[in-house]
């Protein structure tokens, strides 16, 4: 089976070792996914533009990995305040509404950086 790293631009990435995506056979998974840019500049002042922000970055992810957002067949979204599920959920649902993946939402402590307010992880299937 074939493999492939996908680099990511976070500048967390280099110090902990991590990639954007993964690409295992046919298969492609992105983790740790944040509004975080390759400066450190978060992207979204609040839960909804954050999630935007989340999801493109994994579509670009899952792209540079041969992958499309109408391929993920599972979501795990963090978010560290309950009351972030709408605004999360309905950035999710602009993305995953027709697809509708296996999706999961949980409320963590915290992320690593306090300004974050979502992370989400993503797992396509290519078929091949």
């Amino acid at each position: 089976m074939s493999e492939s790293r996908i680099s990511s631009p976070s500048p967390y990435a280099p110090a902990i070792g991590f990639s954007a995506a993964v690409r295992a056979g046919g298969w492609v998974t992105t983790a740790g996914t944040t509004a975080v840019d390759g400066t450190g500049r978060m992207v979204g002042d609040d839960a909804y533009g954050q999630a935007r922000e989340v999801l493109r970055k994994i579509g670009a992810a899952l792209a540079d990995a041969g992958a499309r957002l109408d391929q993920v067949v599972q979501t795990r979204i963090y978010l560290t305040r309950s009351e972030n599920w709408e605004a999360v959920g309905r950035a999710h649902g602009e993305v995953f509404a027709d697809i509708r993946p296996a999706a999961t939402m949980v409320v963590v402590a915290q992320l690593l950086d306090p300004r974050m307010l979502v992370e989400i992880e993503a797992v396509a299937f290519t078929g091949e």
